[in-house]
């Protein structure tokens, strides 16, 4: 994508915003980082902590190996360099959530290196670099709410595998920013190592925004914290970008720091000066030996993957879906399942697609349901796109054998069958149906006659309406053309 899309307009001239993202993903897996209690979201505080995750004294950590399999696997999805030898790190800081007083994490030999994602914003491609991907156990959450004075732990998150996704400074504008972490949200829900549920805090991005005059050297960055969703990864942009000009073109500096994103108030705001990495002594864990993988470990990671977005996309173009339909039906990996599922059961890929997106959605859509949760089977849609396919039914009158499926739950073959909804390619009864319609209109008729061809679509209508929809298209367009000509 051309840089010079997104420029900034200040007082004194052109701006560019330069974003980097990292990106926390909690892994999916049966278990802690270092421990065997559970991760599930949303249970009571504290009933999910093991002794490990509390630092009781004499505990020692035990990678767990699911969660460096899934990081590995991210990596490869990524086509990043997976590192056979990686190592463990103390990052030493007090917080009332921390009850170790370091976190431990990968700072000098992550489990994986450099990697690219490939975004589109506004039909152009983009290769966004990737750094690093490193993996690291959550620290606790303070709850500020159950008191009047005091705040309470719930160290259930202490201990949760995350995976930080390093972006490079690559992205240049709020839409770049958004299209890189939906990619990445995709990503990972395809290889299975993250949920990407923002809402639930087991996705969320550390916004890193600097802002520059176009072509010269990177300005200060800042970080942004903890921000949930797409939509706000990129009011977070724009927002800080435009503050950090104010700042410059008032004569001020920018400040190296941490900053909070406020979206009720529509503002980022100071939370403390940036440390450097000295500042949190970081040393090798003594605790932990370094992780060394085997190339079987390698090559069953790779085997396990499935294909993933772009792949999958590439596919569909072959098929003839239109690029539209074919990034609507990867953006989700449910989406995807469904609609292979679809082809699997004999539906044809274009006729499919148009189905899929807009009259499954828009059903789905009006029920409240996701596409997992589909009245609509895909063996079912299968069977009535069949029945378009083959001259059974017409489009109209799959539209009220769908209404119907949604209802009942039955078979478009069955309610077709039951309701009388077959249409008709019988020529004879198609003719005196035409016959009749071109002796009610005999106004239309001379005006078709002199010139007017754009009336054929009302003989058409009026034919179909007069046939209850169950007439043959094709069948009908052939014969009005003849009557009409005669």
């Amino acid at each position: 994508m051309s840089e010079s899309a997104y420029r900034i307009k200040g007082a004194t001239g052109e701006w560019e915003v330069v974003i980097g993202l990292e990106v926390h993903a909690q892994v999916t897996s049966n278990a802690k980082l270092f421990s065997g209690a559970a991760t599930e979201f949303g249970a009571e505080p504290n009933t999910q902590v093991s002794l490990i995750d509390a630092a009781m004294p004499g505990m020692l950590p035990v990678p767990n190996r699911e969660c460096i399999r899934q990081a590995v696997r991210t990596g490869m999805a990524i086509d990043a360099q997976i590192n056979k030898w990686s190592r463990f790190d103390r990052k030493n800081y007090f917080y009332a959530d921390l009850p170790q007083g370091y976190q431990i994490s990968q700072l000098y030999h992550p489990l994986v290196g450099e990697g690219e994602i490939e975004i589109e914003v506004d039909g152009e491609t983009k290769t966004i670099g990737v750094e690093r991907i490193h993996v690291e156990q959550d620290a606790g959450k303070l709850m500020h709410d159950q008191h009047p004075r005091l705040s309470y732990v719930d160290l259930n998150r202490s201990g949760v595998a995350l995976m930080e996704i390093v972006s490079k400074p690559d992205m240049r504008s709020p839409a770049e920013a958004g299209a890189y972490l939906s990619k990445l949200r995709s990503i990972l829900r395809y290889v299975g190592s993250c949920d990407g549920n923002m809402d639930q805090g087991s996705m969320r991005a550390d916004v890193n925004v600097s802002v520059r005059r176009p072509g010269e050297e990177f300005g200060t960055r800042t970080e942004t914290k903890n921000v949930n969703s797409v939509r706000f990864v990129m009011q977070t942009v724009e927002i800080e970008a435009l503050r950090q000009i104010d700042v410059i073109e008032s004569g001020g500096k920018i400040v190296q720091e941490t900053r909070l994103f406020d979206p009720d108030k529509g503002e980022t705001r100071s939370m403390r000066s940036k440390e450097d990495a000295h500042d949190y002594r970081y040393f090798p864990d003594p605790d932990l030996l370094p992780l060394e993988l085997d190339d079987a470990f390698l090559e069953e990671c790779r085997g396990s993957l499935p294909e993933l977005p772009d792949a999958k996309r590439a596919r569909y173009l072959a098929l003839g879906i239109t690029p539209y339909n074919a990034g609507v039906l990867t953006a989700e990996v449910e989406s995807a399942r469904y609609f292979d599922a679809l082809l699997d059961a004999g539906a044809k890929g274009p006729a499919a697609a148009n189905w899929v997106t807009s009259e499954l959605f828009g059903a789905l859509n009006k029920l409240g349901k996701d596409i997992e949760n589909s009245p609509v089977s895909p063996a079912q849609a299968a069977e009535l796109l069949g029945l378009v396919a083959d001259g059974t039914i017409s489009g109209s009158l799959a539209k009220q054998v769908f209404e119907i499926m949604l209802e009942t739950g039955g078979s478009p073959a069955a309610i077709v069958e039951e309701r009388g909804l077959k249409q008709t390619s019988d020529t004879g009864a198609i003719e005196a149906v035409i016959a009749e319609v071109l002796a009610k209109n005999p106004g239309q008729l001379e005006q078709y006659r002199g010139g007017k061809e754009a009336l054929f679509g009302f003989f058409v209508g009026q034919t179909m309406k007069a046939m209850g929809g169950k007439a043959n298209p094709g069948v009908v367009n052939e014969l009005l053309k003849k009557a009409l000509n005669g």
